[in-house]
């Protein structure tokens, strides 16, 4: 990693309309740095915006408000011709790599589209291109003349990465890829994700759920709530510590084999609130077990604890600062 921000992220919101004229605020006003040549796993519950964030970085959903820069340059308001090469810069993989191929073309022609498309190159080079791809990703050449019917879920996923891989992008949004997969495929394609972005040095956000997963892989750890980015810590930092509560909880879930006595397990009350009509103060304080009343009326500023760790929360849990809970619930995993 250089430390050099890749990609530069400025009020980003991403807002539809909703039922009654209220808008559904998916992601409200993101500030977020990736560094070029990192790994940043973006991780919360479902319904928290993570897809959304991702999608709107990509421009696959088009933002509401804000800025998104890459290496500096302002790439929001790019159209036509200018957007399409700057787009073959920024590539994903999808959770559902069948939905995202077209299951009437071989798959070495899903896989050069976007070298034709993107790149201009000539048919003769992308066809060399795509059998180096089928390689790399271990599927081997003869893939190519095949469909997406005749592979399995997780062969699909390597045929997903093959063609995010095939322009020759600089960043790559992984969107929960593993999630569909059994366990045991679910390693291999992480690994192969973590090998070929260190071997190509490849910028990547990786959106799950699963912070076993994003443990593996991520060299920072964002966590979202409720469409904001609530904490931001490098990966040993949030393991050894979470300071934000939600953090606290996710973690909590995380299977171990920690067998030391009084380990809790933390389960959140009641499900993430309506995005239309979210909380006033702190988003987190209706599920929150140290909320006190400063947090229901105040939203909380994104504070800086260290050089390379920012929460949101009027009492973050540091050494210094832990307050008692007010409720504890044990014995199972937060939704």
């Amino acid at each position: 990693m250089t430390g050099v921000p890749l990609i530069q992220l400025t009020g980003l919101r991403v807002e539809y309309p909703g039922r009654g004229g209220d808008p559904v605020r998916a992601v409200r006003d993101v500030d977020l740095e990736i560094r070029e040549g990192e790994t940043l796993g973006l991780v919360g519950e479902s319904g928290c915006g993570k897809s959304t964030l991702g999608r709107a970085i990509l421009r696959i959903t088009e933002p509401t408000a804000g800025s998104i820069r890459l290496l500096g340059k302002e790439i929001t308001g790019l159209r036509g011709t200018v957007f399409r090469q700057t787009r073959a810069d920024l590539q994903m993989v999808f959770q559902d790599p069948f939905s995202s191929l077209n299951p009437r073309r071989r798959i070495a022609d899903s896989i050069a589209e976007p070298l034709l498309r993107g790149r201009g190159v000539s048919r003769a080079e992308a066809t060399r291109a795509v059998d180096d791809l089928l390689d790399l990703v271990g599927l081997g050449r003869d893939a190519g003349r095949r469909h997406p019917h005749e592979f399995s879920g997780g062969q699909r996923q390597r045929i997903g990465i093959a063609r995010a891989l095939a322009p020759s992008p600089r960043f790559i949004v992984a969107d929960e890829p593993v999630s569909a997969l059994d366990v045991s495929i679910q390693a291999q394609v992480v690994n192969l994700l973590a090998d070929l972005t260190r071997e190509r040095g490849l910028t990547m956000l990786f959106i799950s759920h699963d912070l076993g997963v994003v443990r593996h892989i991520a060299d920072r750890i964002a966590v979202m709530y409720l469409g904001e980015i609530i904490e931001i810590a490098d990966r040993d930092t949030f393991f050894a510590g979470p300071a934000h509560p939600y953090s606290e909880a996710l973690l909590s879930a995380v299977p171990t084999l920690d067998r030391t006595p009084g380990r809790e397990r933390i389960v959140l009350a009641g499900e993430l609130p309506d995005p239309a009509h979210p909380p006033a103060g702190c988003l987190f304080h209706t599920r929150c077990r140290y909320a006190v009343d400063r947090c229901r009326t105040e939203p909380p500023a994104l504070r800086h604890l260290a050089p390379d760790r920012t929460v949101r929360c009027h009492l973050p849990l540091v050494p210094e600062n832990i307050p008692a809970p007010s409720t504890v619930t044990t014995g199972g995993a937060p939704r």
